[in-house]
């Protein structure tokens, strides 16, 4: 990829939280990217307007009885549309420098395998996929050759502290967690919290499941699983930490000592930015922080008692088994639920934890998984976490 030459894009999740601070980040530097595909789910309206601004070959929704409102709302334009699960994977195939994979749950595995197959640079910004599917997600990105750059804000630092090392130098890797807007509460509060005390996140600007996903800490226990895929890392080797500043994102331990650890604001845009201009930098709207406004960063251990979906997810990363895809479709229905006012808070990480039990017989008699044996495990888990609702 010339970095010098005006890079193509795609973004799958164009409509979510990272597609458009993708968006926003293109705009403030538009003569250096066009813009090849987008892809939305239900938000129509705002999946043409997008479209439509940045020019786009071909836009594309998840659901397809919503084909006939996007062919409206594009119409007098030259941009081609399509619908349902193709339409999705041609966006992702249509040959471009970068693809932003974005696109939020299980959802976004197939669309993102695929865009490895045929993109220079995939910027991740999918939990799912090496949660789900680390291994397979890993070996195709070697397989086909294809930059895999994460997105989320914890894995792009230790990508950034990582530049010019080896992964044999690493003794640690120690992930930030802001603790949520829970993380002063006693269990006995927890069990009264509510959906609209749990989507105020105290520091990130994010959709709702990973809102929740943040008050149970499960986003970090999934964000454990993912180190260890995306860095080559055992278990042992990667950790977390709480620090309510979320100020700093990663700290990596070397094995002669020194620590490495990459500070931001915290804004999606910074990584983000990173993923698109990488290897080099690109201007941004985010300041550079100010240590001494700061004053002080505080750092806490990460409490498995009162946050039991860090412990659910620990456990995942420490097993021999392949029950990724388990875990995180039991933990997708239950945040759902809760959404919907059809659990509470403290029954998420206990439907995961029944789910995790009743499948473990499943998994045990498989090595290792094609994209459509997680998929199946995935919907066993399913519906196992509906028939505890």
């Amino acid at each position: 990829m010339d970095q010098n030459s005006v890079k193509s894009v795609s973004i799958l999740g164009a409509t979510g939280t990272i597609g458009q601070n993708t968006l926003d980040l293109i705009r403030r530097n538009n003569e250096k990217f066009q813009v090849i595909a987008l892809t939305g789910n239900q938000n129509i309206q705002l999946l043409a307007k997008q479209a439509i601004e940045f020019q786009v070959e071909f836009v594309a929704t998840a659901c397809e009885e919503k084909y006939d409102e996007l062919k409206q709302a594009i119409a007098g334009t030259d941009i081609k549309c399509g619908a349902g699960e193709q339409a999705i994977i041609e966006a992702a195939t249509r040959p471009v420098d970068i693809c932003m994979a974005a696109i939020v749950g299980v959802a976004g595995l197939k669309p993102t395998l695929k865009a490895l197959e045929v993109t220079e640079l995939v910027a991740l910004a999918n939990k799912e996929c090496l949660v789900s599917a680390g291994d397979l997600f890993m070996k195709s990105s070697k397989l086909h050759q294809t930059k895999l750059i994460p997105v989320d804000s914890e894995h792009s630092a230790a990508f950034q502290c990582l530049a010019g090392h080896q992964i044999s130098e690493i003794s640690k890797l120690t992930l930030t967690a802001s603790g949520g807007p829970f993380r002063l509460l006693t269990k006995e509060q927890l069990k009264h919290v509510s959906k609209e005390q749990a989507l105020k996140h105290p520091n990130w600007e994010m959709g709702a499941k990973i809102t929740i996903d943040s008050a149970t800490l499960m986003n970090k226990g999934l964000e454990l699983i993912e180190a260890k895929h995306l860095f080559s890392l055992t278990a042992n080797q990667v950790d977390m930490v709480v620090h309510p500043q979320s100020i700093i994102h990663c700290l990596v331990s070397f094995l002669d000592g020194s620590v490495l650890a990459q500070l931001s604001e915290p804004d999606m845009r910074v990584p983000i930015a990173y993923s698109l201009s990488w290897p080099k930098r690109m201007k941004t709207p985010i300041e550079p922080i100010n240590l001494v406004e700061i004053s002080k960063m505080d750092f806490e251990a990460g409490d498995e008692d009162r946050f039991p979906c860090l412990k659910l997810a620990r456990q995942v990363m420490e097993s021999d088994t392949f029950n990724g895809p388990a875990l995180n479709a039991a933990n997708e229905v239950a945040v759902d639920a809760f959404l919907l006012n059809k659990c509470t808070y403290i029954q998420i990480p206990q439907i995961i934890e029944e789910v995790l039990d009743k499948i473990q017989n499943e998994l045990n008699s498989t090595d290792r998984f094609s994209i459509n044996d997680i998929l199946k495990i995935d919907q066993l888990a399913r519906n196992m976490a509906l028939n505890l609702l």
